[in-house]
């Protein structure tokens, strides 16, 4: 299912029906401030493993999920001052922060190390979507088990066919990846420099 939602002025009635999948345990694929995402529900656990499969990704990674905005994150990470002040400064936008995961997160969707990877997207329909749902929803590129990314929602749709439950069309995006950086003990470290600027890291 192909759904065309206003990237500026996401359609409340199409944000709800693809709420609604999530809601059903579904997967969506949607667009971001970097690439376009899959994503489901992170506390379905069915979904995430039926995403590992798609993928053909080892379950020993876990995905990073998106966020509507700072309090939301404020549930599953453990945040510091130094931490508040700084995605405060860079969210939302296109970095994927790498945090001490809380009680609150799935076993699936966190690393041996107990932490976990946040987003919140500068885009207004994955924003809107999150706060809508409620939950975090998960959060990795659409791209082939060949690491091929789709930065065209229309050959997404038709490459995982019914495997997705919901395509949102929402237009071109960047086809860049996020700056990935730890904030772990409020020491920061880029992980992977992307579109973020990391330039106040190093």
């Amino acid at each position: 299912m192909l759904i065309e939602i206003n990237s500026q002025n996401p359609q409340p009635r199409l944000i709800s029906e693809v709420v609604d999948v999530l809601k059903q345990g579904g997967i969506i694929a949607y667009p971001t401030d970097t690439y376009y995402g899959i994503g489901c529900d992170i506390f379905n656990k069915q979904a995430i493993q039926k995403i590992y499969r798609l993928k053909k990704q080892h379950p020993g990674k876990p995905f990073s999920f998106i966020c509507s905005d700072l309090k939301h994150i404020s549930r599953y990470a453990k945040v510091s001052n130094y931490v508040y002040r700084t995605m405060k400064r860079l969210l939302p936008g296109p970095y994927t922060f790498v945090l001490p995961g809380s009680k609150m997160v799935p076993k699936i969707m966190i690393t041996k190390r107990k932490t976990v990877g946040i987003r919140v997207p500068n885009h207004t329909i994955c924003t809107t979507l999150a706060k809508t749902f409620g939950n975090p929803i998960l959060n990795t590129t659409a791209a082939t088990p060949d690491r091929e990314i789709f930065s065209d929602p229309s050959l997404l749709n038709d490459f995982f066919g019914g495997q997705i439950d919901a395509v949102i069309d929402g237009g071109p995006v960047p086809g860049q990846p996020s700056s990935i950086i730890s904030l772990i003990d409020d020491i920061p470290e880029v992980i992977r420099e992307g579109l973020g600027d990391v330039s106040s890291f190093l």
